[in-house]
């Protein structure tokens, strides 16, 4: 009888971590991002700068515990042909999973846009925290989405490397 109860026991435990460690991973960290009229910004051709461009319905999601868990979706009314005219392109861009529940960013299917060139990638904001690119993917029927990827600096930096020439002086703690 000691034994069944014991296995019972662990079971449980078992199913208790496990329900612990999906609610922490999917669900704890999240938090809302507030819209502030200057989330959605893109790197000008000419400058080098980002620039606010025009958008509607922002929703974005943020955790503290990882600076690549940003994700937002918007629409914008600039044509996406002006859109390419005015701002740098974003080549590699590769769209993070986002929880289940943040619906409105299906990585997958956004891939599939960008594959297909029915969606353009293009910098946000570079090293928006040292190693991480902020990068903006806009439709041709106006649906965006903004996601933050390691950059070639970070990938090197955050392995233990020292960083290459292009790349700017990492800071003490990253």
């Amino acid at each position: 009888m000691t034994g069944k109860i014991l296995s019972l026991m662990i079971v449980v435990c078992a199913a208790v971590a496990g329900g612990a460690l999906y609610y922490l991973q999917v669900y704890a960290y999240y938090e809302e991002v507030e819209a502030t009229g200057e989330d959605v910004r893109m790197t000008a051709e000419g400058s080098g700068e980002p620039e606010v461009i025009a958008y509607d319905g922002f929703d974005g999601i943020d955790a503290d515990s990882s600076p690549i868990r940003y994700r937002a979706c918007f629409t914008t009314p600039t044509p996406l042909a002006e859109l390419s005219e005015a701002y740098q392109p974003y080549e590699g861009a590769v769209p993070l999973e986002a929880p289940g529940w943040f619906e409105c960013f299906d990585a997958g299917a956004l891939g599939a846009k960008l594959e297909n060139g029915s969606a353009l990638a293009f910098m946000g904001e570079e090293n928006i925290q040292y190693g991480i690119d902020r990068i903006v993917a806009v439709a041709e029927d106006g649906q965006g989405w903004v996601w933050h990827q390691i950059n070639h600096c970070g990938e090197v930096v955050f392995d233990g490397q020292p960083a290459p020439e292009d790349c700017p002086e990492p800071p003490d703690r990253y």
